[in-house]
């Protein structure tokens, strides 16, 4: 198998992303080194029961001599850096440490990779918030980067800095630009299906903060996990050495479509959602082509929108009836 024995190192393995991309490496026989900057005593790693089976890192991206020597102490061959400040209304309220954690945290992962000859392929994160607003859709490779609002900003200089290393140093890296990804173990209830979801559970109507209208791309999360290992192991052709590439469902999907979507798969269609309209600094449509990804690395997604979303209601179903037990035995 091509990951057993390797080495990595991931940024955010406690993430929403990072935490999916540990479990999957550990069951490979990956030797997996996770930096973690908070102690969450629900993370996923514990719910996955994967944290015994790693490497732990205490830390935070802003520490550049803690990455360097993290890398090198443990002989790192492959880093995925997934770690950032991912909250859109985070990224607006307090700027200043969302460009600490995904600008700053970014060139000082690739910097630390860069004085280390061991390090053969660096994935970073970006986004397709990375690209900003844009008439042509969907979003092709090539288009420029352009982001406007503060957590957008940060994702294109996070995008323009990887190649920056690239271009400039010959680092081995790649740049992912992903979809609005959704999945079990998302936390973040502010985001529209796990927070849509967690609504129907407790027999409450989903909350729109938008007008609805807004259309956005989705992938599922094993689609994602999926697309990052595959571009790693693609990249032993050093010609891909540099590239961006989308991953994405190419849904299409509109946030009321989305929402009433999942009311339909949860039987509960007489939810009808609160529209708020109080959306702010949002683009209204945005969206991906994954052309590029199925012809040089031959990846396509795996899960249906619809698969995806019912593996996700089974996943917050169970988490919220253990929430439920634990409190009717306390």
């Amino acid at each position: 198998m091509y990951w057993r024995d390797k080495r990595v190192f991931i940024t955010g393995c406690n993430g929403f992303l990072g935490s999916w991309l540990t479990k999957d490496l550990v069951a490979m026989g990956t030797h997996v080194v996770g930096l973690v900057r908070d102690s969450i005593p629900k993370s996923n790693l514990v719910s996955f029961d994967v944290e015994d089976d790693i490497t732990v890192v205490r830390g935070n991206l802003e520490d550049y001599f803690l990455l360097e020597r993290t890398i090198n102490e443990y002989d790192v061959d492959t880093v995925f850096h997934v770690a950032a400040q991912a909250i859109v209304g985070t990224a607006n309220a307090n700027p200043l440490s969302t460009f600490e954690a995904n600008i700053k945290g970014t060139w000082n992962i690739l910097d630390a990779c860069r004085r280390n000859p061991r390090v053969k392929r660096v994935l970073v994160a970006s986004s397709d918030k990375a690209y900003g607003n844009h008439q042509q859709l969907p979003y092709k490779e090539d288009f420029a980067l352009r982001g406007q609002h503060p957590y957008d900003v940060s994702k294109s200089c996070t995008d323009l800095l990887a190649s920056t290393y690239y271009q400039t140093y010959g680092l081995p890296v790649c740049i992912t630009r992903c979809a609005n990804l959704f999945g079990g173990g998302d936390r973040n209830l502010s985001r529209l299906i796990p927070g849509t979801i967690l609504s129907v559970l407790h027999g409450d109507r989903p909350v729109l903060r938008s007008d609805g209208t807004s259309v956005r791309d989705y992938l599922y999360i094993k689609d994602a996990t999926n697309a990052y290992m595959t571009l790693a192991e693609g990249m032993d052709d050093s010609t891909l050495h540099g590239q961006a590439f989308n991953f994405a469902s190419e849904s299409k999907l509109s946030v009321l479509d989305m929402t009433q979507h999942i009311l339909r798969l949860m039987e509960r269609e007489d939810l009808k959602p609160i529209i708020m309209n109080q959306g702010a600094n949002e683009i209204s449509r945005q969206y991906l082509c994954a052309d590029k990804a199925k012809e040089l690395l031959n990846w396509t997604p795996l899960f249906t929108i619809e698969q995806g979303l019912k593996e996700t209601i089974d996943w917050y179903r169970e988490y919220s009836n253990m929430k439920l037990i634990k409190q009717l035995v306390s």
